[in-house]
């Protein structure tokens, strides 16, 4: 556990070189940290580069935490239009995962007035 908490940690801080170098050293990428939440949910989301990482090295885009928020729910809501491109260009994230409301990240980057991610989710699926 204190491995995966260290990466975890390095994650949410965004410390790039300390991510890489830990997954290197065989840290579990989807592995659990103290608070039941792996490094790719608890990651800066204004890192797209520390995103792509941790992709590249296996990290489940599409877990969802105890309120059915997966990190392209967060990134939408936050209004991270790169680092949500990298989740689902690099990534393969579900843009149709819904949360406890029923809402996907569209419905969420809505809500929240992030316009510019409304248009990139929405010229993915434009039926929506």
């Amino acid at each position: 556990m204190a491995n995966q908490d260290e990466l975890a940690n390095a994650a949410a801080q965004g410390k790039y070189d300390k991510v890489k170098r830990l997954l290197s050293d065989g840290a579990d990428v989807n592995g659990i940290n103290t608070f039941g939440r792996t490094p790719l949910q608890v990651m800066k989301m204004g890192c797209p580069e520390l995103c792509r990482l941790l992709l590249e090295h296996g990290a489940d885009p599409n877990r969802q935490d105890n309120h059915q928020m997966a990190l392209i729910h967060d990134v939408a809501r936050e209004g991270f239009l790169d680092t949500l491109q990298v989740l689902i260009e690099v990534g393969k994230a579900d843009t149709n995962l819904r949360n406890k409301n029923n809402q996907r990240a569209i419905d969420v980057a809505e809500q929240h007035g992030h316009q510019d991610i409304v248009t990139y989710l929405g010229n993915l699926n434009p039926a929506d």
